[in-house]
Parts: C-alpha cells; sequence; structure tokens
C-alpha cells in the first residue's frame, strides 16, 4: 500500500485513507450489484433458448449505449458538483444538481418517445434481417426497457451526486433493492408467466423504477452536502447547465460513439449466426465482471479528484490519481486471474451449445488478459482528466480510437482475415493500447490544469 503523506500543496490532505475506503466499499459492492441485473436477464432468460438470449442481448447493446449517455450527463453534474464542494460553495452544488435533474429528464424523456415509436425500425436498421425468433424476443424486450429510460437517468443522476458528496452508502443500499427487485420480478415473470424476454424486460423496468425513487429521496438525508433539488419548483439557470454539458456532451459523444461502435460491429457478428451472438453476448457479460473493480474505482476518481482540483490542490490531484490506479491494478488483477483460473466453469451457467461455449471461453480469456494489463490505465485513469474539466481531449481520442482501432481493425480481422467475432475482440485491445499513450502524454503535459469549470 502507498504511504499516505500528512500534507500536500502545504495543506492537510482532502480524503483520508478512511475517507476513501467510506467511498470506495460500497461503489465496490454497488458495481457488482448493478451489473447483475443485466448478467441475470440473459442467465434466467437462457431457459428459454438461444434464441431469447441472443434478442436480449442485441437489444442490451442499445440499452448498453443509452446507459453511457444518461450515465455521461450525470459524470457532468457531479464533475461541476464536486469541483464547488471542492471550494466549499454548497449553493452553486445544489443548483447545478437541480439543473442536472432538468437535463437527464428531458434527453431521456425524449430518448424513449423515440425508441417507443420507431421500435421494429431501430431493431431492423441496426441488426439487419436476423432470425425472426431472435427478433421477437428483441422487439418485446427493448420495447418494455425503453420504458425505463426516464427512471434509469433519474437514477443515475441522483447516484453521481451521492457519489460526489461521499454518501456511496446510500447508492449501495439502492443497489441492493434494485438487484432484489430484478430477481424477483424475473422469477415470477420468466419462471412463473412463460413471458420469456418480456419478463425479462419488465422486471428491469420495475428495477429502474425503484432505484429511481429511492436514490432521489436519499438526497433528501439531512446533513447532506448538496441542498436536495426541489425539482418542482422551477428555475433554469442557463450558466450552470452549460458547466454541466461541457462535460456531459463530450462524455455523453464519446460514450455513445464507443457504444455505437460496438452497435456496427454487432450488427456484423449478428450475420455470423446464433453461435457467434451467443458467445459474444455471454463474452460481454462477463467482460463486465473482468472491470467491476475499475468501474467502481474510476466512479471514486470522478469524485476524489473533482474535488481536488475545486480547491486548486493539483499535487493533491496528482497522488489520489497515482493512488486509486494502484488500487484499480491490485482489485482488477486479482480478480480476473481467478477468473482466467476458472474459466473452464464460468460459461456454464448460460446453457450454452458446446459449440457456442468454447467460443465464449476463448473470448473471455481473451477479455481477461486484457483486463489486466491494459484495461485500468485504458478507462480508469481518464477519469482523472473528466474531473478536472478535460472532457473534450477524451471525447476526441475515444472517437478517432474507437473508428479506426475497433471498428476498422475490427471488419478487418474478423472478416478479411477470418477470425469472426475473435477478431472484435483482438482489435478492442489494440484500441486500449491506443487511449493508453494519448492519456499518458496528455496528462504528462499539465494542459488538464487548465481546464478547471467553477
Amino acid at each position: 500500500m502507498m504511504k499516505e503523506p500528512l500534507s500536500l500543496d502545504g495543506r492537510p490532505l482532502l480524503f483520508s485513507r478512511a475517507d476513501l475506503k467510506r467511498l470506495l466499499i460500497p461503489l465496490l459492492l454497488e458495481t457488482a450489484l448493478a451489473v447483475t441485473i443485466g448478467m441475470m436477464d440473459t442467465v434466467m432468460v437462457s431457459s428459454c433458448g438461444e434464441a431469447s438470449v441472443s434478442g436480449v442481448s442485441l437489444v442490451d447493446g442499445i440499452g448498453v449505449l443509452l446507459i453511457q449517455v444518461f450515465s455521461a450527463l450525470a459524470t457532468g453534474g457531479a464533475v461541476v458538483c464536486s469541483q464547488y464542494l471542492g471550494k466549499k460553495d454548497t449553493v452553486n452544488a445544489g443548483k447545478a444538481a437541480k439543473q442536472l435533474f432538468y437535463v437527464v429528464l428531458l434527453v431521456s424523456s425524449a430518448i424513449m418517445a423515440a425508441c417507443l415509436v420507431w421500435h421494429s425500425q431501430l431493431l431492423s436498421m441496426l441488426f439487419g434481417s436476423i432470425e425472426p425468433d431472435v427478433m421477437s424476443a428483441a422487439q418485446a424486450y427493448f420495447v418494455l426497457t425503453a420504458l425505463s429510460y426516464p427512471f434509469l437517468a433519474g437514477y443515475n443522476a441522483a447516484a453521481a451526486l451521492l457519489r460526489s458528496e461521499g454518501m456511496a452508502r446510500e447508492t449501495l443500499r439502492t443497489s441492493i433493492i434494485m438487484n432484489l427487485l430484478n430477481v424477483a420480478g424475473n422469477a415470477v415473470c420468466i419462471y412463473g408467466l412463460g413471458m420469456g424476454a418480456a419478463g425479462a424486460g419488465l422486471a428491469t423496468l420495475l428495477s429502474r423504477v425503484a432505484g429511481c425513487f429511492a436514490t432521489f429521496f436519499a438526497l433528501k438525508k439531512p446533513g447532506a452536502a448538496i441542498p436536495s433539488p426541489a425539482l418542482l419548483q422551477f428555475e433554469w439557470r442557463g450558466d450552470l447547465a452549460g458547466k454541466i454539458l461541457s462535460v456531459g456532451i463530450p462524455n455523453g459523444l464519446e460514450n455513445g460513439l464507443f457504444q455505437f461502435g460496438k452497435l456496427i460491429l454487432l450488427r456484423m457478428i449478428a450475420t455470423f449466426g446464433t453461435v457467434s451472438i451467443a458467445a459474444n453476448a455471454v463474452g460481454n457479460t462477463l467482460g463486465t465482471i473482468h472491470c467491476l473493480p475499475g468501474n467502481a474505482i474510476g466512479l471514486a476518481m470522478i469524485t476524489v479528484v473533482g474535488q481536488c482540483v475545486g480547491a486548486r490542490a493539483f499535487d493533491q490531484a496528482r497522488y489520489y490519481t497515482r493512488r486509486l490506479m494502484y488500487l484499480s491494478y491490485l482489485f482488477m488483477g486479482v480478480l480476473n486471474l481467478l477468473i482466467l483460473a476458472a474459466n473452464a466453469w464460468v460459461c456454464k451457467p448460460f446453457n450454452l451449445s458446446e459449440e457456442t461455449e468454447l467460443l465464449a471461453r476463448q473470448i473471455v480469456a481473451l477479455h481477461g488478459a486484457g483486463a489486466i494489463v491494459l484495461w485500468p490505465m485504458s478507462f480508469v485513469f481518464p477519469n482523472s482528466l473528466r474531473a478536472a474539466g478535460d472532457a473534450r481531449y477524451t471525447m476526441a481520442v475515444s472517437a478517432l480510437s474507437m473508428v479506426f482501432f475497433r471498428v476498422v481493425v475490427g471488419i478487418l480481422l474478423a472478416r478479411q482475415l477470418g477470425m469472426g467475432v475473435l477478431g472484435v475482440w483482438t482489435a478492442m485491445q489494440i484500441d486500449w493500447v491506443c487511449r493508453i499513450i494519448c492519456w499518458v502524454v496528455r496528462w504528462r503535459s499539465g494542459k488538464w490544469q487548465t481546464k478547471v469549470l467553477v
């Protein structure tokens, strides 16, 4: 463990070791629980056959795209609020929180309406002529999950605000509620009522509604650093919304383009047949588990570095970035070595055919190895730049790297060199290497210190 100095920048540390533990431990547990919502949908719906698994996995590609957009907007609010908290300006932190809710609810409602009206056209455009039973499952799951988008966006906004003020235990409690409801709903709707993919969608909808209201009411807890936003007392602050969007839009575009690139590749994978679709779905599900510790530490990075930057404590920002990266590599290494050791068994719960399971195991092994060596620097480290407000740079790098390395190289490896779905996963790691080089160059240049928002 890194030795903790008594002070930096001539002032006491903003976060003690105990503070970091109170932030990180609930985040690690919460992230693990949050991932199980999508994973349990896939595992529990697998009892209905590979067509249902494939349909749910295809829609999950769209869902992840939109989740990333909502999370990006929430991150914009968290960065602004964290920097205000670093300045000890709780009044503007509360006003920024209110603007965040207005922004995410407006965007998510518009997206929900578009998805409900044009769900058939969107699925046909994205995935082409997939098998009829797969398309039927995808449409049923898509409509029900689309109804949950405003609630999901509200949950992301409230959870981001809670984390920015160090109340990670509250988001953990909400995650537990969401997961219990999701599993119970899946059991009733899939096993009890025989609804298949539609049952998984309904359970997800109900769990997200509950999560949204639970996190919003947690913001009203007495003694919270950020005043609870009174949404019904409408007040539009264009300056604060602009600060949120200055991070949220680049981050949303970055995440949106990233997931859109994955959808392009998923469309190509769909042409390889049900075996490749199902194996890719399992790879995505288990790949998410590979990255659990890094995702949690990345969320903590926004809060910690954001407050350091708001206080203009740049030496502390550097110190905590190094410390959190150390923890990221430690936890990611331990988890993924264990999963690699259990590679022969990790795909068993998905009830796959022998051919599909073999391909899925190859994908899981490839991704797990990269998650140990490359993933933390590629995805955790840039959150330190975003927390400082340097979101345009991260957007530009991510978009260009996604297009040229993951998509173009992925298509080349998969089609031209005949590697199939494994070519897509290989290109992914080439993309990671490019990102790492760009992040390190930017960090060492010190230009991120000039991007402070407040």
